[in-house]
């Protein structure tokens, strides 16, 4: 929750610009003072962190850490302000990133003293990537059972287990490493599907851009929805994914084909997904007979037609499900169903789950309503 502290209109009141970065413009830090009856009302954001409203924020880094999983929660972090940002390593010294890049280090993992509000942990390239010593693991259990709380990116899931940190908690990690994950720390309960997973005040991520989702929902938390959705909209990324929402898309999914009219018959319907994509239309734009049409699905798609033109339908209505507060019907005529009531089918048979059980679990705190 944010601290309100008053202070006579006589003060200088500076903090709110101690915990805004970047990305977020000095109209938007006006609005946070508020002034009532001669008094000024301000908001901090920073939720009770350290002193001074900034929150010190350690990141373990080992030679062969994969540079995305550090630089891209560090940019959002960075965007919002109110974080003390430290790499730190093993002896303190830099280190190279997967792909060769050199990262300064801060301070040893050891010489980290007092409290910390968060340890994140990047992860390594999985699954022949380098991994970091025992010395290593030891500095991250000292620091991370002190810390306010704990997060990590892609396979740091890996190394926070190693630590026994992640035992009896629920934690997701990249699609390829979730299996070794499970097998190898089956006191984790792995969640293979999610973006990212949040329990208690442990939280873990899918691979590699997930990280910036993770760093979003973190800056959402410290924070609140509005700066989190400025930074995000500052650095072009989705506003915002849930956690639990898929790693994957039907689209994405699919090994591009070979043939060259069903690949643009994929396009369109992620394009269009509340076009006629009727069997019948579909092979006509293909040129080719329904018959050949569905053969080509199954064999290179491993879908029917319809099959797959359903499972585009439930993604975008997904995405309008999550993020705006467009009514359940609205959402199937905009997305191709012939009716509420379909949709409901639809979803049931992918997902288990019906759309506004769906929204009630997953939609983000800053829904917009565009659709009345």
């Amino acid at each position: 929750m944010p601290v309100i502290h008053v202070a006579l209109t006589t003060l200088i009141v500076v903090a709110p610009f101690l915990v805004l970065g970047p990305y977020v413009t000095d109209e938007q830090s006006a609005a946070v003072n508020v002034r009532i009856c001669g008094l000024v009302v301000l908001v901090d954001f920073s939720g009770g962190g350290e002193a001074g409203g900034v929150r010190d924020v350690i990141v373990a880094v080992y030679d062969g850490v994969v540079l995305l999983d550090v630089a891209g929660p560090l940019q959002v972090l960075h965007g919002s302000g109110g974080y003390r940002i430290r790499l730190a390593s093993v002896d303190g010294r830099s280190v190279h990133t997967d792909i060769g890049v050199p990262l300064g280090s801060d301070l040893a993992l050891g010489d980290v003293e007092g409290p910390v509000d968060t340890l994140l942990i990047p992860g390594y390239a999985y699954p022949d990537g380098d991994r970091p010593a025992a010395a290593f693991l030891d500095g991250l259990r000292d620091i991370g059972r002190r810390a306010r709380r704990v997060a990590s990116v892609c396979t740091g899931a890996l190394l926070l287990a190693e630590t026994g940190l992640l035992d009896g908690r629920r934690a997701t990690t990249h699609w390829a490493a979730c299996a070794d994950l499970a097998s190898r720390f089956p006191r984790v309960a792995v969640e293979p599907d999610a973006i990212y997973v949040r329990d208690g005040l442990v939280m873990t991520s899918a691979g590699v851009t997930a990280g910036i989702d993770l760093a979003l929902a973190l800056v959402e938390e410290d924070h609140g929805p509005d700066i989190a959705r400025t930074v995000a909209k500052y650095l072009v990324v989705f506003l915002q994914r849930p956690g639990g929402q898929s790693q994957f898309s039907v689209r994405g999914a699919i090994a591009t084909p070979r043939h060259a009219a069903l690949r643009r018959l994929l396009d369109a319907v992620v394009a269009e997904p509340a076009a006629n994509h009727s069997l019948a239309t579909m092979a006509a734009r293909a040129a080719v007979s329904e018959r050949h049409l569905t053969r080509l699905f199954r064999r290179e798609v491993g879908l029917t037609p319809g099959q797959y033109v359903e499972r585009v339908r439930v993604e975008a209505a997904q995405v309008l499900l999550e993020t705006s507060a467009v009514g359940v019907a609205s959402v199937a005529r905009s997305c191709g169903f012939g009716s509420d009531e379909t949709m409901r089918r639809a979803f049931l048979q992918v997902l288990g789950t019906t759309p506004t059980a769906y929204r009630q679990r997953f939609r983000t705190s800053h829904a917009i309503s565009f659709v009345k």
